[in-house]
């Protein structure tokens, strides 16, 4: 194992709206947000976060024509340890990230992120 899922992101054109939409569909309360950024918290480390995306068009499920958008944060001990092992199993390394966390792709192209956070 070389990581925990520590969030699922779902891109959206208005974080603080559907982060209160999904607060009320689970229960879970709003713990981080701003402008761009909101977080709910289940507990247990399950978070369930809204990052805005001023393109982010509704996906047309099933239909594949505008795909779904969100991403895994995974939860690191060791973040460089982590980046060497990710790139073994097939991982790219994309722009952006900072220090605490590093965005990458997986063999098909998704991205995901590793963030430091030790247990």
């Amino acid at each position: 194992m070389i990581g925990r899922l520590h969030t699922v992101v779902i891109d959206c054109p208005d974080p603080a709206a559907l982060a209160a939409f999904y607060a009320e569909l689970v229960g879970w309360p709003v713990v981080e947000h701003d402008e761009d950024w909101c977080v709910l918290d289940g507990g247990a480390g399950q978070r369930l976060a809204f990052q805005r995306s001023r393109q982010a068009a509704p996906p047309t499920w099933p239909d594949p024509a505008t795909p779904q958008q969100l991403h895994l944060d995974i939860a690191v001990d060791d973040i460089e340890l982590a980046e060497e092992q990710v790139l073994k199993l097939g991982a790219r390394p994309l722009p952006g990230g900072e220090e605490d966390f590093r965005v990458y792709a997986d063999p098909a192209g998704h991205p995901f992120c590793l963030e430091f956070s030790p247990v």
